[in-house]
């Protein structure tokens, strides 16, 4: 099964979900409303759109997520590779790489993926 495309406004929603599950569909609307300045129609109109896409249900006004950050992310990054990339790992990871400076730990944590 494919993870479900999450858009960015929704994805700021899932992170807040993610971030405090359960929750209660009021406490969702509430914090959305106090970190991103959301009325409550917007947060269940945008938690309905996700219920109905797999990301997330809602039972008994309790929400919680289906789909993982980490599956959400991994989707967004596999997209990404795939659209921008022509799938090929290792121009994104020229890249990606190009104007950052990695670290000892990354470089150790990249070789040892690599060599996996």
């Amino acid at each position: 099964m494919s993870t479900p495309k999450i858009f960015e406004s929704e994805y700021r929603l899932c992170l807040l979900l993610w971030a405090n599950e359960p929750l209660k569909c009021a406490e969702l609307a509430r914090i959305c409303n106090d970190k991103l300045t959301w009325s409550r129609t917007t947060t269940y109109t945008v938690i309905k759109r996700l219920s109905d896409r797999g990301v997330l249900k809602v039972e008994n006004s309790v929400v919680t997520s289906i789909i993982s950050k980490e599956e959400a992310q991994i989707s967004e990054l596999e997209e990404l590779i795939d659209k921008k990339f022509e799938n090929n790992i290792t121009a994104f990871i020229n890249a990606f790489s190009a104007n950052r400076t990695l670290t000892e730990d990354e470089k150790t944590a990249l070789t040892a993926l690599l060599n996996k």
